[in-house]
């Protein structure tokens, strides 16, 4: 791979573009919004506004759309267990979730390049957490990076140190602490 991978990513369900704008370029942005119907045109705004801030944008679970528009690539959620069959070039970075070492394996036959181990910790709508132990058993599991997903808060943050992960992503974090965000991407 000839380009350096993101470590940061802050999942988006709209286009917000004053609240893109203020976020450190090295935050990649993942829109994933699976209830609206036409997504098309905040894609085509959030593509626009990255492209002009250097910043990496990835498509959730639509690679066709994502390939079409030239995003930076697309991610495939853990329910989305297709075998991609497209030949993908290089600058196109496919990312993908997994929960368990099933998921991961189906993960490495879609070829992504960093998997989504997830929650890592408790949120409000899983129940099923792996904690840093179990977390770090299944990052062993695969020679893919692997990216913290899940309940991941100012007060756990620091608990990242204690796992096998090459970055993280987050909503609530992202949105709530940038402050705390800020800090973070200056000793990466």
């Amino acid at each position: 791979m000839h380009f350096a991978l993101p470590k940061i990513f802050y999942f988006i369900n709209e286009f917000e573009e004053n609240y893109i704008r203020k976020l450190d370029k090295k935050i990649a942005i993942i829109y994933r919004n699976y209830k609206k119907k036409d997504v098309y045109t905040d894609i085509l705004k959030i593509k626009k506004l990255c492209k002009k801030d250097g910043r990496k944008f990835y498509l959730s679970n639509n690679l066709d759309l994502a390939i079409k528009l030239k995003l930076d690539g697309a991610y495939i959620p853990s329910f989305n267990k297709k075998i991609i069959k497209k030949k993908i070039k290089n600058d196109f970075l496919l990312l993908g979730s997994a929960h368990n070492a099933r998921e991961i394996k189906i993960k490495e036959k879609q070829n992504v390049k960093l998997i989504f181990l997830s929650p890592l910790f408790a949120t409000k709508d899983k129940t099923n957490i792996l904690g840093i132990n179990k977390f770090n058993i299944l990052a062993k599991l695969t020679k893919k990076k692997v990216i913290a997903l899940g309940g991941i808060n100012a007060n756990n943050i620091n608990s990242l140190n204690l796992t096998n992960s090459y970055g993280f992503a987050s909503i609530s974090l992202i949105r709530d602490k940038y402050n705390l965000i800020k800090s973070i991407i200056k000793k990466n």
